[in-house]
């Protein structure tokens, strides 16, 4: 399904569709990334925070070991959460 399309203009520029950004929750000073997947191209948006950054917040010292990965993944959706673009 296409959501929108862009105009590669001759530096090479592209504008990200409204849609686009609202989807992605991407504004001024974003950073998308861009991957290939056999003949397509997936962009992204890059997160601000790794959960490593949250881990070594959270444990200023030295992260624990063995952190299972539920704990991963709900350190990333309370942080995107948080701190996630709109």
């Amino acid at each position: 399904m296409i959501i929108a399309q862009s105009k590669v203009n001759a530096r090479g520029q592209i504008s990200v569709p409204a849609e686009v950004r609202k989807k992605l929750g991407v504004g001024p000073g974003s950073v998308l990334e861009w991957d290939e997947q056999d003949d397509h191209a997936i962009v992204r948006r890059v997160a601000r925070y790794t959960s490593a950054d949250m881990l070594l917040a959270l444990f200023q010292e030295r992260a624990p070991k063995n952190i299972p990965k539920s704990v991963k993944a709900g350190i990333r959706k309370s942080m995107r959460k948080r701190h996630g673009r709109r």
